[in-house]
């Protein structure tokens, strides 16, 4: 499992409770695909952060990274108007977004590497 980071400040118009359904419809669209596996949204807790932790956080689950090729290619060949209209309104609301990507560590990988030494 590969997990997609997301760290979203939304624009200073929006709605926090209008942004989550928003991420609701968007996420649930991609998972009801198979793109997928899992998401949650978390908010910061009372304002507390230190350096550059923006008020949402998102996680993806993803199975692996050819997974997460498959979900880019299929999104950025989709023509369907639903998924368009999810994405565009969710993505609307956003200000600015960083994201990465992290795996669970050490992973399953890495211990047969370690136990072969």
């Amino acid at each position: 499992m590969n997990l997609y980071h997301c760290m979203i400040e939304l624009r200073q118009e929006c709605r926090a409770l209008a942004f989550a359904k928003a991420v609701d419809g968007w996420m649930g669209h991609l998972q009801a695909q198979g793109l997928i596996t899992g998401w949650r949204l978390m908010r910061r807790k009372f304002g507390l952060a230190s350096g550059n932790h923006p008020d949402f956080l998102l996680e993806i689950e993803v199975p692996g990274m050819a997974a997460l090729d498959n979900a880019f290619l299929v999104l950025a060949t989709a023509e369907d108007d639903e998924s368009a209209r999810r994405y565009d309104q969710m993505h609307q609301m956003i200000a600015q977004v960083e994201v990465g990507l992290y795996r669970p560590y050490p992973d399953q990988t890495q211990r047969e590497r370690i136990a072969l030494i």
